[in-house]
C-alpha cells in the first residue's frame, strides 16, 4: 500500500524546498508526470486548472505555494513582507472561490505570519516550512480517522456471498488529499485491515464534464487491487434499482452550518436517487471544510467555469452549435435532509447537523 501511495501522492516539496512538487491529474489515467512550481502565476494556474484538486489538497497545495514563494520576498522589513506576503496570500484565495480548505489553509498561515511580529524575517521563512508540514500531517491524521469510521460502516455491511456495494463521485481520493482520500478512505482502510479487494465492488461515477471519477478515482481503486467499475453519471439508479449498492460515500468542498453539503456537481442528483432507493448516502468531510459562518447552503458560493469544458474538452470537434449558451457549474448542494451522515475526523455526525457539529467543538 506504501508504495501505491507513494505513486499517487498529489502534493510534496521538491527536492531542497525550492518548489512545490505535484501531480498533473489532468494528464491522468493517460499519462503520470510530476511538475515543480515556485511562480505565484504557476502556482494559482495548478489550482485554477485542476491540475491539482481536491479540497484537502488545494490546502496543503497553498500552504506549501505560500511557504516558497514567502522565501522570493526580499526584505527585512516586517511591515513590507506582511502586505507582499498577504497579496500573494490573496491572490491564491481567488483561484477556487468554493473550496473552504483553500482559504483556511491560507487564513491559518497568515495568523502564523501576524503573530509573528518581532521574529527575525528568516525565522519566519522558515517556520512557514513548519506550519506547511503540519498542515500536511494533519491532513494524513483526519483522512485516516475519517477512513475507520467509515469501515466500520462497511463491516455492518460485509456479506458472505458478495462483495459490498460501494457508489463514489467524483474523486475524494486519495489524488484529492495528502494520503488516503476522504470517500475512499474506508476502501484503504479495509485494505489495511486485511479485506481483499474483491470483498468490496466500488462503482465509479464517471462525474461529467471533467470526468474526475473514471479518470482518478478508477486509477486509484484499480491500482490499489479494489474491484472496480465505472459507469455514466446517469446510469446510478440503474445500480440502485438492481440492488447493488450497499451505501455511497462522497467527498465535499464546504459544508454548511445546518449539514447542506456542496460537492461536485452531480452528488446532489445521487443523493436525491439515493434517499428513493433507500440507500445510506454518507459525506466525507474533513472539520476544516464545516463553515461554522454559513447558515446553509444557499450561502455557499459556486463556481461556473469555461464553457468548452461541456462542448469543446473532450471531444474532436466541437459538441454544440456555435455560440450555444452553456451552463457549467462546478458544485452542486445537497440539502442535508438527503444526508444520512457527516463523517469527520471527531466523529459521525447526525441530524440535525448544527448540535452534532457543536458536540463535536466546531
Amino acid at each position: 500500500m506504501e508504495a501505491f501511495f507513494e505513486q499517487v501522492i498529489s502534493v510534496k516539496w521538491a527536492p531542497g524546498k525550492e518548489a512545490v512538487d505535484i501531480i498533473d491529474q489532468t494528464l491522468l489515467p493517460g499519462k503520470i508526470k510530476r511538475i515543480q512550481l515556485k511562480q505565484k502565476e504557476e502556482i494559482w494556474e495548478a489550482i485554477q486548472s485542476l491540475r491539482v484538486r481536491g479540497a484537502p489538497a488545494i490546502g496543503v497545495m497553498a500552504a506549501y505555494g505560500m511557504a516558497v514563494m514567502a522565501q522570493n520576498i526580499q526584505t527585512e522589513d516586517y511591515e513590507f513582507f506582511c502586505r507582499e506576503y498577504k497579496k500573494l496570500s490573496d491572490y491564491l484565495a481567488s483561484s477556487r472561490p468554493t473550496a473552504v480548505n483553500l482559504t483556511w489553509a491560507l487564513n491559518r498561515l497568515w495568523a502564523f505570519v501576524k503573530a509573528s511580529r518581532g521574529r527575525p524575517l528568516s525565522e519566519i521563512k522558515k517556520q512557514l516550512f513548519v506550519e506547511a508540514e503540519a498542515i500536511r500531517e494533519e491532513d494524513v491524521a483526519i483522512s485516516r480517522t475519517i477512513g475507520r469510521i467509515g469501515f466500520d460502516l462497511l463491516k455492518d455491511l460485509k456479506k458472505e456471498d458478495r462483495p459490498v456495494g460501494i457508489l463514489t463521485h467524483c474523486n475524494a481520493g486519495t489524488l484529492a488529499t495528502a494520503k488516503y482520500g476522504t470517500a475512499t478512505a474506508p476502501m484503504y482502510i479495509a485494505l489495511e485491515e486485511g479485506w481483499s479487494g474483491d470483498q468490496m465492488h466500488v462503482y465509479c461515477d464517471e462525474t461529467r464534464p471533467l470526468l474526475q471519477g473514471i479518470r482518478l478515482t478508477s486509477f486509484e481503486l484499480k491500482n490499489a487491487g479494489i474491484k472496480t467499475t465505472v459507469q455514466c453519471d446517469n446510469m446510478a439508479s440503474v445500480l440502485m434499482a438492481q440492488g447493488k449498492i450497499d451505501i455511497i460515500f462522497v467527498g465535499c468542498d464546504r459544508v454548511a452550518r445546518n449539514g447542506d453539503a456542496a460537492n461536485k456537481i452531480g452528488t446532489n442528483t445521487l443523493a436525491i436517487l439515493a434517499g428513493h432507493y433507500k440507500v445510506p448516502f454518507y459525506v466525507c468531510a474533513p472539520s476544516s471544510t464545516i463553515d461554522m459562518a454559513t447558515a446553509t447552503g444557499d450561502g455557499i458560493p459556486i463556481e461556473i467555469r469555461d464553457p468548452d469544458e461541456i462542448t469543446d474538452m473532450w471531444y474532436r470537434e466541437r459538441m454544440a452549435p456555435p455560440d450555444m449558451d452553456v451552463f457549467n457549474p462546478a458544485f452542486d448542494v445537497t440539502s442535508h435532509t438527503l444526508i444520512s451522515g457527516i463523517i469527520t475526523e471527531r466523529g459521525l455526525c447526525r441530524a440535525p447537523f448544527d448540535q452534532a457539529f457543536e458536540t463535536i467543538g466546531l
